[in-house]
């Protein structure tokens, strides 16, 4: 979204209260005054959607005791931390990031492992090449929109393509929680022996297929 810069007339003692407020809330004058006037005019910002999603993120993950979300207010982007069925229990953090301005995608999902285990390290690899695979051959078809796919080293990332209708944000953080929680879920059985590569595209489908928003 486009800002201008605009002089205003402001008097001293509202301007401490609103810097002591900003502070207090992790931004800065500017923004709190922007997001004032646009709950006053019943304006959505960007910025304003991003925190409502990833609050609401938050709220779906909480009772959840496979993930533990951690989130900020007023920041773009928050993490969930899950403990994988595995000796030693190495964990492995999700990160979400949305994105301000518009595009082919609204933010990445990071999926960010740590272990020195080359036998865990090769069956996380082969789990994120099978996701990819199962997308390619269920979502796309289905949305037609090109999603971003990266594998460094003790990290896989995935772009979140614009929701195929739209939604409130309600809906997307419901979407993009389940989203997760079936990642997490399918990665654990896959990497633990439980689920073969048949099960995770069976698991896959039959959630794409139930979902009535696709990212």
């Amino acid at each position: 979204m486009k800002k201008t810069l605009y002089s205003l007339m402001l008097n001293d003692e509202v301007v401490r209260e609103v810097d002591i407020l900003a502070h207090r809330m992790g931004t800065n004058r500017s923004n709190l005054i922007n997001q004032i006037l646009a709950e006053y005019v019943n304006y959505e910002t960007p910025e304003r959607r991003i925190n409502d999603v990833l609050s609401a993120i938050e709220q779906l993950m909480a009772p959840s005791r496979d993930l533990v979300p951690f989130f900020a207010p007023n920041t773009f982007s928050m993490s969930l931390k899950s403990s994988l069925e595995y000796k030693y229990r190495p964990t492995v953090k999700y990160e979400v990031e949305l994105y301000k301005t518009g595009g082919e995608s609204i933010g990445e999902l990071s999926v960010v492992f740590r272990t020195q285990s080359t036998a865990l390290i090769s069956a996380i690899t082969d789990f994120f090449r099978l996701w990819k695979s199962i997308e390619d051959a269920h979502l796309r078809p289905v949305t037609g929109a090109h999603i971003e796919y990266a594998l460094y080293d003790g990290k896989f990332v995935r772009s979140i393509a614009v929701p195929d209708r739209s939604c409130t944000a309600e809906e997307l953080a419901n979407v993009l929680s389940e989203y997760i929680k079936l990642f997490d879920k399918l990665m654990k059985g896959y990497l633990s022996g439980r689920y073969d590569a048949h099960d995770v595209e069976a698991a896959y489908y039959s959630q794409m297929r139930s979902a009535p928003v696709h990212i």
